[in-house]
């Protein structure tokens, strides 16, 4: 694995701050509140960012003991989130969506997941990255390697038998995180992750098993 410029901590969202995910989630992160992956792009669309982030904080439970909203029908469990952040040096640097793949609708939709394959897109025993993001002012010291690292694990103690990734191929060229949202292939192979497809040019279906890996 890279060695990281600084003193890292990954830890579920559900114990970190709320103020902490919106310092990393900026820009174009910041719009999207990583809900486009999960409601899939027509509902994502149609919904102010206001809400996005409301629907956002009631899925990842940063230090809000109570449940997830007025109505929402959500019990707050501290185990179950939908995310890791990381700090760098004590400082909020880094998101990564984890979760069960089923619950990310677009992947459901997407051409990318699933070309040359017929598993089901309903098993919830398989888990997927989905999204990576890094904060400006702490890119290229190598933190998308132990988000990775970390979301296996996060994976695997909840029961996940397998867990996928879809990065990018980078080239060696500069890429905008905007696009590298989905991470670059390094990381993932770092933590053990082998190619099943590559379903376009430039992405990369890669996967990890992990039932009967201990």
């Amino acid at each position: 694995m890279r060695e990281v410029d600084g003193e890292v901590r990954v830890s579920p969202a559900s114990e970190a701050l709320w103020g902490d995910l919106q310092l990393v989630l900026t820009g174009a992160a910041g719009r999207c509140q990583c809900e486009r992956i999960r409601m899939g792009d027509r509902e994502w669309w149609h919904l102010p960012v206001e809400q996005r982030r409301a629907v956002l904080r009631s899925e990842v439970g940063c230090d809000d003991p109570g449940d997830a909203g007025p109505g929402s029908g959500i019990p707050r469990d501290p185990l179950r989130t939908i995310g890791l952040i990381a700090h760098l040096d004590g400082e909020p640097a880094g998101w990564c969506a984890v979760d069960a793949r089923p619950a990310f609708r677009r992947l459901a939709g997407s051409p990318v997941p699933w070309a040359g394959r017929t598993e089901s897109k309903t098993d919830e025993t398989v888990w997927a990255i989905a999204c990576l993001i890094v904060r400006s002012g702490f890119r290229d010291r190598g933190l998308t390697y132990p988000l990775v690292a970390a979301a296996v694990e996060h994976a695997r103690a909840r029961g996940a038998r397998a867990i996928e990734g879809y990065p990018m191929l980078t080239h060696g060229e500069r890429v905008t995180w905007d696009e590298l949202n989905v991470g670059p292939v390094g990381p993932f192979l770092a933590a053990g992750f082998t190619e099943v497809s590559r379903p376009t040019k430039r992405r990369v279906v890669m996967r990890l098993e992990l039932a009967g890996d201990e």
